[in-house]
């Protein structure tokens, strides 16, 4: 998980820093897998008066992109981007037409 969670890391600090000063209050944390969907690869939560939370779950990207290092970490650098797009209020439908499905 060491590994994964590094290539979390890298995807967060790559963000531009216009959009990583926009985060507030949000916290990125790293799973096994979702425990009602399990082929799930993040999943952004907002609860009121608690911090956003964005999931990425290791065990669905791994399985569907580990065979390749780096479509691995492009795939979790992806879904990071994805999850936060919904902490800033773009929903699916946007996210599909950039790319992000």
């Amino acid at each position: 998980m060491e590994q994964f969670e590094e290539h979390v890391r890298r995807a967060l600090d790559a963000l531009p820093p216009d959009l990583a000063q926009g985060l507030e209050n949000v916290a990125v944390v790293v799973e096994d897998e979702h425990p009602g969907e399990p082929d799930l690869f993040g999943l952004f939560e907002e609860v009121p008066y608690l911090p956003a939370k964005v999931t990425i779950y290791e065990r669905p990207l791994v399985e569907a992109f580990g065979h390749d290092p780096e479509e691995l970490e492009h795939e979790i650098r992806v879904t990071v981007l994805h999850e936060l797009a919904h902490y800033f209020g773009i929903d699916e439908d946007r996210l599909a037409e950039l790319g992000y499905r």
